[in-house]
């Protein structure tokens, strides 16, 4: 046995030698792999092999069409709009046959263009991140700079109005466009378990199960763990269970076509460069796709860049923006979106405060103390959801918190009117936190504000408040009420180590799926 287990031990490919599979508790020796190429494997002149992974290739096909269509129908807006659309296109007997093609033909094909030169339709930005849709911005813009300088080369008298209101409203339809068909790929991610990648992981146990646990929180990104190849031996995992199979000792390329894989997630260690090296070799041709998940975890992609020095790749990490003009403009929008929804929801604040009255005698609105940015008390402003003698029943109820860390949550909890059931499975009994981010003690997204008696915020807590606490945040889209402690803080560190704008939008956007679900909401 203890040559099996120094076999096992050996780097990512074992060629040509007897292999070991795992079956639950027992081993059993398969024949050897075949000898792989290692190296340029076909003529420098042949074709490379297809992509396992093809459903980016409909996906982007149907996106082709939405963005020829947008532009076309932007076009139709436009000229449908303004009287002079045809300025700079008449001609001998006022044939129109020009401008229609130039409208309806020539801008949204020169939209595709522009959107493929911007890599708009790259599968690496597709269906995830906010990557895709800067690069349709930076294709609107590009497709404006051309046109005004395709009119001024020609000296066509345009009609500005025309010409600025077909730009626009095709970059609306556009971004309008990859959301729908973005939200519905996630729907056959996420129920159908289809248009994703099937993921092998290699490196040590600890490592691959971290990655696993990463990669599987949000079943949108499509990446589907199906094999875990460790580097450390079949010692390692004894007694531990594991969601998917374990493999020792295996080719690697012949292991992903055996489990009907994709794409191969090299983790931490097991990235030594000569290892990996040889890995990109052995894959050179095959269609399988080679990640290299590092060692740095709830770091956010823009956050790091590669800086290649003497064919090192050194990875540069950021430090957090917590100031400068970002944040400016994050504050800006924080109020002028509360002072408009405040403005907006006063017939909703209306029936809320007269249903609140019926339901149980006493003040409409709850005020607490919570910890606001850099440790500054504040009065959030609620809804009022529990019964009025609710502080002095939480004496009889502690031993019944069903949440593992500094906030007290139950279920059922029987201090909860009906009325106040309803409010709080919908999240209406957060919107009067309109008046603390017009004010601005909290902002529309961020950490949640926790009452000024659950704690000291001492260690990594206390990273919090470093941002201006949020009517919604990550952890509230990523679970809310279900997540526990340790899990909600890490969600929390994370949105301050790598907020920005494009992220702030993204979970706004995603709140409003998690409230209409009511998923964690008691």
């Amino acid at each position: 046995m203890g040559e099996v287990t120094a076999s096992l031990q050996r780097p990512v490919t074992n060629e040509g030698r007897s292999e070991l599979v795992r079956h639950g508790d027992s081993f059993e020796i398969q024949p050897p792999t075949p000898l792989s190429h290692n190296g340029v494997p076909r003529s420098a002149w042949a074709r490379a092999r297809r992509r396992v992974s093809r459903w980016h290739r409909p996906y982007t096909a149907v996106l082709l069409l939405l963005d020829f269509a947008a532009a076309a129908f932007a076009s139709f807006t436009a000229i449908r709009t303004f009287d002079q659309a045809r300025a700079g296109f008449y001609q001998a007997h006022d044939d129109p046959t020009w401008f229609y093609l130039v409208a309806f033909g020539l801008l949204p094909l020169g939209w595709l263009v522009v959107l493929w030169f911007n890599r708009a339709y790259d599968r690496r930005y597709l269906g995830l991140g906010p990557e895709e849709f800067k690069r349709v911005l930076r294709g609107g813009v590009a497709v404006c700079a051309t046109v005004s300088f395709l009119a001024f080369a020609t000296k066509t008298d345009l009609s500005r109005f025309t010409v600025g209101t077909a730009l626009l409203v095709a970059l609306v339809l556009i971004l309008l466009g990859r959301i729908l068909a973005r939200f519905v790929l996630h729907v056959v991610r996420r129920n159908a378990g289809q248009a994703g990648h099937r993921m092998v992981l290699v490196g040590t146990l600890p490592e691959c199960l971290e990655v696993y646990r990463s990669v599987t929180r949000s079943p949108a990104a499509g990446l589907v763990p199906v094999a875990i190849h460790i580097t450390d031996g079949y010692a390692a995992a004894r007694g531990v269970q594991t969601p998917v199979p374990i493999y020792a000792g295996r080719d690697v390329l012949a292991l992903v076509r055996e489990v009907g894989g994709d794409t191969i997630a090299v983790c931490g260690s097991a990235s030594a460069e000569g290892e990996l090296r040889r890995l990109a070799w052995q894959l050179e041709g095959s269609g399988v796709d080679l990640v290299v998940a590092p060692q740095l975890t709830d770091i956010a992609g823009p956050r790091v860049h590669i800086r290649p020095i003497e064919g090192l790749p050194l990875l540069l990490v950021e430090e957090p923006t917590l100031s400068g003009p970002a944040l400016l403009a994050k504050n800006l929008l924080d109020r002028a979106a509360a002072g408009l929804g405040l403005l907006l929801l006063i017939p909703a604040f209306l029936v809320i405060a007269v249903a609140i009255r019926i339901s149980d005698r006493g003040p409409v609105f709850f005020r607490q103390p919570r910890v606001g940015h850099e440790g500054r008390i504040f009065r959030v402003w609620k809804f009022r959801t529990m019964y009025t003698d609710a502080e002095e029943r939480l004496a009889g109820l502690v031993d019944r918190n069903e949440n593992d860390g500094m906030l007290f949550k139950i279920k059922q909890d029987p201090r909860v009117f009906p009325v106040g059931r309803f409010l709080r499975a919908s999240s209406l009994d957060e919107l009067p936190q309109l008046i603390n981010v017009f004010k601005g003690e909290m902002s529309l997204v961020g950490p949640r504000p926790l009452p000024a008696d659950d704690g000291d915020f001492l260690g990594d807590v206390r990273r919090r408040l470093l941002v201006k606490p949020g009517i919604t945040g990550l952890w509230q889209v990523s679970g809310r009420s279900d997540l526990s402690w340790d899990e909600t803080v890490r969600l929390d560190l994370y949105y301050v180590d790598n907020w920005s704008l494009a992220y702030d939008l993204s979970i706004l956007w995603r709140t409003v799926g998690v409230v209409l679900a009511r998923k964690g909401a008691y």
